[in-house]
């Protein structure tokens, strides 16, 4: 259970949500009302969750929403034009692949919450998750890009699959909660995410990693479709 989580588990994961943070902000041009924000939800998520709020799970609308609703509010807002192209200006896409490294210890976190019977195996590399190929690959591909020996339809493609990682364990992470659509799991339920720290998951580390993604591609599609009508011209 929880408690009996050897210590360094808690404090690689918090220093997994730290790097993620601050990845995410020297890649978007170190943009401090974005680290301001990131740094209050982080807060008063990581409050609800040490007061034991997501540890109801009974209630109707489920309280989990409370972490779902505003993160994929906030994706969908970022992602439109006024606010995407801030961040885009001053994007350092080297930075923004490398950010995926942390799905390595990420995945890490997660075998040990399944040990200690906090998460399904199918959360886990031994089981549906597949996510760490993304986070393997990540420095690869960040060596590609700084040699300019990445390609832009390498990019889209390496983007697109990594993505696709990503939004298939969160799926799978989600359907195997204690919710009331719960799916998956119902011997081991995901239960980690409704404690201090692991909250900060679902909370921070995915939306980061799904907004890089969604914005990398917006970009490399919207560069090879210029390069195309130039060719066209």
């Amino acid at each position: 259970m929880i408690e009996e989580l050897p210590n360094w588990v808690n404090v690689l994961f918090l220093l997994t949500v730290v790097a993620t943070v601050v990845l995410f902000y020297y890649a978007n041009g170190k943009r401090k009302n974005l680290l301001a924000g990131l740094i209050l939800w982080s807060a008063l998520q990581s409050f609800l969750a040490i007061t034991g709020f997501y540890q109801v799970t009974d209630s109707l609308p489920p309280r989990f929403a409370l972490v779902l609703l505003p993160a994929t509010i906030l994706i969908v807002v970022g992602l439109l034009p006024k606010y995407r192209n801030k961040l885009l200006k001053n994007r350092n896409r080297t930075l923004s692949t490398m950010l995926h490294t942390v799905r390595v210890p990420v995945e890490i976190v997660l075998f040990y919450l399944f040990m200690y019977r906090m998460i399904p195996e199918l959360m886990t590399f031994e089981g549906r998750n597949f996510d760490i190929a993304a986070g393997l690959t990540a420095p690869i591909v960040g060596v590609l890009i700084v040699a300019k020996k990445a390609s832009n339809i390498m990019l889209i493609a390496w983007n697109a699959l990594a993505l696709g990682l990503v939004l298939f364990i969160l799926f799978n992470g989600i359907l195997s909660s204690e919710l009331p659509f719960q799916q998956f799991g119902f011997e081991q339920p995901n239960r980690a995410i409704n404690y201090f720290p692991f909250i900060l998951l679902p909370a921070v580390v995915v939306p980061i990693v799904v907004y890089t993604h969604l914005t990398d591609l917006i970009a490399l599609i919207s560069e090879r479709t210029t390069v195309y009508n130039k060719a066209q011209a």
